[in-house]
């Protein structure tokens, strides 16, 4: 059994018999998001700017980018993060750091999910910057504040 399956399994465990409020503190999700268009680059076409600066970096302001199967968890945050440049154009770099704060999710049959921490990185930055995506719910998808966007081939 993955970790990640492990886990959700002892939260619902824990999130079903604790006095922890079952409710997803998440704002930002929208079932009507539209499904995002993949470029030929392999990473997701995103065309407009959050205006919100908790976009992406606060919890309940996750970046939704929604998966289909399992077997590909990993791979809508990368397709997003692909996408970005320092603000600058800079060329970042990020790995998955952790996943945290359970919410409860109909997209998963243990009934929760987790978010997942990326930390990124780019040339001249001296504080590696934390970013929070749900995998399992949907939301538009907007270019975080202080980052930039590749131009498309």
């Amino acid at each position: 059994m993955k970790i990640r399956s492990l886990i959700l399994v002892i939260l619902t465990g824990i999130l079903a018999v604790s006095c922890i409020s079952t409710r997803s503190t998440i704002k930002n999700i929208d079932d009507n998001a539209p499904e995002p268009i993949i470029t030929k680059n392999g990473w997701f076409l995103l065309t407009e700017y959050s205006k919100d600066k908790k976009y992406g970096y606060d919890k309940d302001y996750p970046i939704n980018v929604y998966y289909r199967s399992i077997a590909d968890e990993d791979i809508n945050p990368k397709r997003f993060l692909d996408a970005l440049t320092g603000p600058k154009g800079e060329t970042i770099t990020y790995k998955k750091i952790e996943s945290c704060c359970p919410f409860p999710t109909k997209r998963n049959e243990m009934g929760a999910g987790l978010l997942d921490v990326y930390e990124v990185t780019w040339p001249g930055i001296t504080k590696p910057i934390r970013l929070y995506f749900n995998i399992f719910e949907k939301g538009y998808l907007y270019v975080p504040k202080g980052f930039g966007l590749k131009k498309n081939e």
